[in-house]
């Protein structure tokens, strides 16, 4: 084995350990809110030291972030293969977009939190997070934003961008609130966003009407 393989083998263990610390941490937070997690319970769970924990993660606030990091990069995940399944479709694009991270949410509670914690609501997360409420809404609103682009949409740019953040913010409160059902409400949103994103923007003002 030369030393570049042997590296690239190291790097792959570091790898995994650290998916299976975050993946344990995940759950510990899941079964009792982040308060409960400590680095003895989590070495326990993973089966290794706790000094193993702190060479892989640092300390409990930089897991945290670690951690967050992870469940919102699912989040977005979702966001992007659902825009790449209906390239021809900003609307389908959405719908599915919406119902996938509700149903995401529902099964995972902690994904559910760790949305709650980023867009400002109650969690024990909040924190210890070092990336705050605007930080969700923003990251998936230039995500949405990124590929609405490439669809043929009649409004201007900061019509199209104040559209999208009000469509992000009312699937994030259906996931802080659940209750209606996700594919009702990846309906709904679906509607709301057909009608928004297929109006022309009334302030536009037409070539015709411009005064030289």
């Amino acid at each position: 084995m030369t030393i570049a393989q042997a590296a690239t083998e190291l790097s792959a263990r570091d790898s995994i350990l650290r998916d299976r610390i975050l993946s344990a941490a995940a759950t510990l937070t899941a079964e009792g809110g982040w308060s409960t997690v400590t680095m003895a319970r989590l070495a326990d769970r993973v089966g290794v030291s706790r000094q193993t924990i702190y060479n892989e993660v640092g300390s409990k606030p930089a897991l945290a972030e670690s951690l967050v990091r992870r469940e919102l990069a699912r989040f977005l995940a979702i966001v992007n293969e659902s825009f790449d399944r209906h390239p021809g479709d900003a609307v389908e694009a959405i719908r599915a977009a919406t119902l996938g991270v509700l149903e995401l949410a529902r099964r995972d509670p902690l994904v559910g939190a760790v949305v709650a914690g980023s867009y400002g609501a109650d969690s024990d997360l909040l924190p210890l997070l070092t990336t705050r409420s605007r930080a969700l809404v923003e990251s998936v609103t230039a995500a949405i934003a990124s590929y609405v682009e490439q669809y043929d949409v009649p409004i201007a740019h900061d019509r199209r961008d104040a559209a999208i953040d009000g469509i992000v913010r009312i699937v994030l409160s259906h996931i802080i609130q659940p209750g209606t059902d996700p594919t009702a409400v990846a309906d709904d949103v679906a509607w709301i966003s057909g009608r928004i994103l297929a109006e022309p923007d009334p302030t536009a003002v037409s070539p015709s009407h411009r005064h030289v």
